[in-house]
């Protein structure tokens, strides 16, 4: 069967994608602001368009769930368009999807993200659904942070490195100029960047290479950013994007292939039980 949109299938078409042993990946995004000239979708649209593109090119091996639209973002509601659930809502409502497809017996669950600030909370979520089903293999990464992206932009970034490629910047503004140009409005596009001062571990960029691991540290976004941007989408071309979706897709295909054939081993308690009661039994003797 070449369909790949969970939604489009009928449940005798999903459970023939189960037995298949497709990956089921689940893009989870954000709706919230993005300066002044992207749309409040914009993590949602290149999440999900990055996971459509590589089922596209692999059809046999992936299915792509509906898309978790919203996500943590208490930082930015100084400014509107921003519709951010509590943490514990979050992982509690993503866990739940992926109990459903554990559940029905999907045995590889792929958390495709599309937002900053999900990331530490995707990945107590894929932990947890790993320890309530430990037949099940469930992982979590961000469409910037596969080895294409990463080469990719080191390569052909003209913003300040790091710090102009972060938020509403110069790759995801590239990014949706290659899906809907019309909806970019690059002449209010601005670089912003100033009030967040880059130095040693204090710095933010999807990509981008500081001096040792970053300190992750959120402030309200109204006291980092004038605009809502931060970094630099003024250097972003639709070409660039393109070829930043291409790396994206040509990541995730490599990963969903490496995340088929890994095996998953037994799970094994090493606890000695029946010696454990037999020396309670002793102890009451």
């Amino acid at each position: 069967m070449k369909k790949y949109l969970f939604a489009e299938m009928t449940w005798p078409e999903i459970q023939q994608v189960i037995r298949e042993g497709r990956v089921a990946v689940v893009p989870v995004a954000m709706i919230e602001e993005h300066g002044h000239h992207l749309p409040v979708d914009t993590d949602l649209v290149l999440a999900n368009e990055v996971c459509v593109r590589a089922a596209k090119k692999i059809p046999s091996e992936m299915v792509v769930i509906p898309p978790i639209n919203h996500g943590y973002a208490p930082h930015q509601m100084d400014f509107p368009g921003v519709i951010s659930i509590s943490s514990q809502t979050f992982i509690s409502y993503v866990t739940d999807v992926c109990r459903s497809l554990a559940h029905q017996g999907f045995k590889k669950i792929l958390l495709l993200n599309g937002h900053g600030s999900n990331v530490s909370l995707l990945q107590v979520v894929a932990r947890q659904t790993i320890l309530e089903y430990p037949d099940v293999m469930c992982a979590s990464i961000s469409h910037w942070d596969t080895q294409p992206v990463i080469e990719l932009a080191e390569e052909i970034r003209e913003s300040e490195n790091p710090g102009g490629m972060n938020h509403a910047c110069e790759l995801e503004t590239s990014m949706y100029l290659a899906i809907r140009e019309e909806l970019v409005q690059m002449d209010k596009a601005v670089r912003d960047m100033d009030k967040f001062k880059t130095s040693k571990y204090f710095w933010l960029d999807l990509v981008g290479k500081g001096e040792g691991r970053p300190v992750i540290m959120m402030p309200y976004w109204s006291s980092i950013s004038e605009t809502g941007t931060l970094g630099d989408p003024t250097v972003a071309t639709k070409e660039k994007g393109e070829r930043l979706l291409e790396a994206a897709v040509e990541g995730l295909v490599e990963f969903i292939r490496i995340f088929r054939e890994r095996p998953h081993h037994t799970r094994v308690i090493h606890h000695d039980r029946e010696w454990n009661m037999m020396k309670k039994q002793s102890e009451f003797q």
